[in-house]
């Protein structure tokens, strides 16, 4: 991996580039840290609506853990609306 800063990014993109094929580059920019990634395609299938909540694969691994005890059984149904935690106790 390598860290290099947005100057050196500018005076070397194409190196860069073809580097970014082989391991991790960093940009420093400022206090963030910009990651190059290279694909054959863009993987937008995550998140068509761009919302970056998808973009963490722990939210994933969430909802996929949530769809599978669904799939068990093992969910709640809550009979009465204006007393949801009858249900649940």
């Amino acid at each position: 991996m390598q860290v290099i800063t947005t100057r050196e990014f500018r005076e070397n993109q194409r190196n860069y580039f073809d580097l970014a094929e082989r391991e991790r580059i960093i940009i420093k920019r400022g206090k963030k840290l910009v990651e190059l990634r290279v694909s054959e395609k863009l993987d937008d299938s995550l998140s068509p609506s761009t919302d970056i909540w998808f973009e963490n694969p722990d939210n994933i691994d969430v909802i996929l853990r949530g769809l599978e005890d669904v799939k068990q059984g093992n969910v709640t149904k809550i009979e009465d609306l204006k007393n949801i935690w009858a249900n649940i106790l």
